[in-house]
């Protein structure tokens, strides 16, 4: 074999880098892809599953046997997730409306930063600029301790708890073999 002699000489620049911070804060008021309570709405009602097909008592029968009962938990969670949402969702407009002063806090929060969104002048604190995104990122860091002296957390965590324990007997009893085999379930999920 011959040798063969490649030249890999030359010059290479590299080009300097500044540091990056851990953590750039200019970008965390910036998520553009959440998507607005209204569009989450409209989302969970495109795949809502029938009611009358949720709520079918005829179909709520007990497991034979423990694997068969986690297999029906996990395909219940996922052939009802948009009508397990509207259950959360229902739940929590409850304990809201049976909690007045929560209701009246989150509507003067909702209110001051409408007030801030339409007004889009910015404020100097101790010297800095605040733009109408960083005034209203304090408003609502400033409304959790009020929130939480209302008594936002233990109806947060009552409808959690409530939420978790009314989807979870659904999960659990409904006979999703009734409506959906293991043939037609990928075809289900793909008309709709």
């Amino acid at each position: 074999m011959d040798d063969v002699k490649v030249d890999m000489s030359g010059d290479m620049n590299v080009p300097k880098t500044e540091p990056k911070s851990q953590f750039d804060f200019s970008t965390f008021t910036q998520f553009q892809k959440i998507p607005s309570p209204m569009e989450l709405v409209q989302l969970t009602r495109k795949y809502i599953r029938p009611w009358s097909e949720f709520l079918n008592t005829g179909n709520f029968k007990a497991a034979a046997s423990m694997p068969r009962l986690t297999s029906r938990f996990v395909r219940n969670l996922d052939y009802f997730k948009s009508n397990y949402i509207f259950v959360f969702i229902v739940l929590m407009i409850y304990c809201l409306i049976t909690s007045p002063l929560i209701l009246i806090v989150l509507a003067g929060v909702a209110y001051a930063s409408n007030k801030i969104r339409k007004a889009q002048a910015p404020v100097s604190v101790f010297g800095h600029q605040l733009s109408p995104a960083h005034q209203i990122m304090a408003l609502n860091i400033a409304s959790v301790p009020v929130l939480f002296l209302v008594g936002a957390g233990s109806a947060l965590f009552w409808t959690l708890g409530a939420s978790c324990f009314v989807i979870s007997l659904h999960a659990i009893f409904y006979n999703i073999d009734a409506i959906v085999t293991e043939d037609t379930e990928g075809f289900l999920a793909e008309v709709v």
